[in-house]
């Protein structure tokens, strides 16, 4: 009975301090915040193609490459769009790149409105850390998009 307490309790131990680390490294690595503009978009019945400018600012202390953007919805979020690219931020600068997706025809009502959009970023951080960072970005109204 004993063994098995004392395994238990290494086994919270392990556990406790791979989360922490985890989390400790993802907070090290990324500091990503935003904004984007829908530029083109097309009806294709139930969904919606659109053709996305993003503009994204590394806030963090090391360059970032991101690998990967995922358009995230709280509407549907097993029907999130993923485009592969690869990116470059250097520390305390911004970039902007176009992306085109197809989402569901109720989650383009919803940017219209003025809803922020929610990317899951893959990003590679210093010395090859990896993480997945959820960045809200706000709407660029017409006109003020760099």
């Amino acid at each position: 009975m004993n063994r098995r307490i004392v395994r238990t309790l290494h086994l919270l131990l392990l556990t406790g301090l791979f989360i922490s680390t985890a989390f400790a490294m993802a907070s090290t690595v990324s500091h990503l915040s935003g904004s984007y503009q829908i530029l083109q978009t097309a009806d294709l019945g139930p969904q919606t193609y659109i053709r996305l400018q993003l503009r994204l600012a590394n806030r963090g202390q090391a360059d970032l490459r991101i690998q990967r953007i995922t358009l995230w919805s709280f509407l549907s979020p097993g029907k999130s769009a993923t485009n592969s690219c690869s990116l470059v931020i250097p520390t305390g600068a911004s970039t902007s790149t176009t992306q085109l997706f197809t989402i569901p025809r109720s989650e383009y009502r919803s940017l219209t409105r003025g809803t922020p959009l929610r990317l899951l970023v893959a990003v590679e951080g210093p010395e090859g850390h990896k993480a997945i960072e959820l960045v809200r970005l706000d709407p660029i109204s017409r006109g003020k998009a760099n």
